[in-house]
């Protein structure tokens, strides 16, 4: 496999935030640099529900996780699977939840925090955080600057065809505040311009990049249910792949195809959505 993609997973920021706040982003896409997508999430629009259709392209009622009290090994094949069936290198910097759906269950946090495993049939290269002890005073989130330079460690050491980072500092931050607040405002602004310099130098390395949300949040800090500002968000594409589904709200359960076909891996027979970019 010789074509490369990083999937950035900003937790827990709704369209409307993405578009008047992440200003490095939407000037991408003013200059032509990004091409901007509105998706959908699944229902529930819960964290763990989302990453796992995210990965297996499959809704929650398929894979069967109903909440982040409810995390398994998922038994669909996923787009770690699917790259390492072409030949390719996967790595993941991401809350914990990632590597108990696609790489083994329950997550043990000495032996599984940080692995390297170049046999492995789903994630090669993994470094995962726990956020053991989090509540609405305490975050206990990584620093952003801090996910962002470890995968490009990973990619520059490993070579990595397909990485993906998930940081929930914006959607602890939505619990907390809510996403029509001062602190929000900031933290939104802060998020862009600290990933802006990484996109950049992710890019200069050859990779395609996406960055989206899992789910939206609500202003009181709310998310799972059905609503739009639950379930949408913005998805920026920095690549050359073709457009091939115009719909106005892409499903999330979209994604895993389009990353396939984007890096020429074969998309499992469970991924029933139209891969919107080729």
């Amino acid at each position: 496999m010789d074509k490369k993609l990083l999937l950035i997973i900003v937790d827990g920021v709704p369209w409307r935030n993405f578009r008047r706040l992440f200003g490095n982003l939407e000037g991408w896409v003013q200059s032509g640099e990004a091409q901007l997508f509105k998706m959908r999430a699944v229902l529930p629009s819960t964290s763990a529900s989302c990453y796992a259709s995210i990965h297996s392209g499959v809704t929650p009622q398929e894979h069967g996780c109903t909440g982040n009290n409810n995390v398994f090994r998922i038994a669909q094949d996923d787009i770690f699977s699917q790259t390492r069936k072409a030949g390719g290198t996967t790595g993941a910097v991401t809350h914990s939840f990632w590597s108990e759906f696609f790489n083994r269950a329950p997550f043990d946090v000495v032996r599984d925090i940080e692995y390297d495993e170049p046999e492995s049939d789903t994630i090669n290269h993994g470094r995962f955080h726990t956020m053991t002890g989090y509540n609405l005073i305490n975050q206990t989130t990584p620093a952003d600057t801090d996910l962002f330079a470890t995968l490009t460690m990973l990619c520059e050491r490993f070579s990595l065809n397909y990485g993906i980072l998930h940081t929930c500092t914006l959607d602890s931050m939505g619990h907390r505040f809510g996403h029509e607040t001062h602190e929000m405002d900031h933290g939104c602004f802060a998020m862009d311009e600290q990933l802006a310099p990484f996109i950049r130098r992710w890019r200069d390395m050859g990779y395609e990049v996406i960055v989206t949300a899992d789910h939206g949040q609500t202003d009181r800090g709310h998310h799972g249910g059905h609503e739009d500002l639950q379930q949408d968000v913005a998805l920026y594409y920095f690549g050359d792949g073709e457009v091939t589904d115009e719909t106005e709200v892409l499903c999330q359960t979209q994604l895993a195809p389009t990353i396939l076909s984007l890096l020429g891996a074969p998309v499992a027979d469970t991924m029933k959505g139209k891969a919107f970019l080729k």
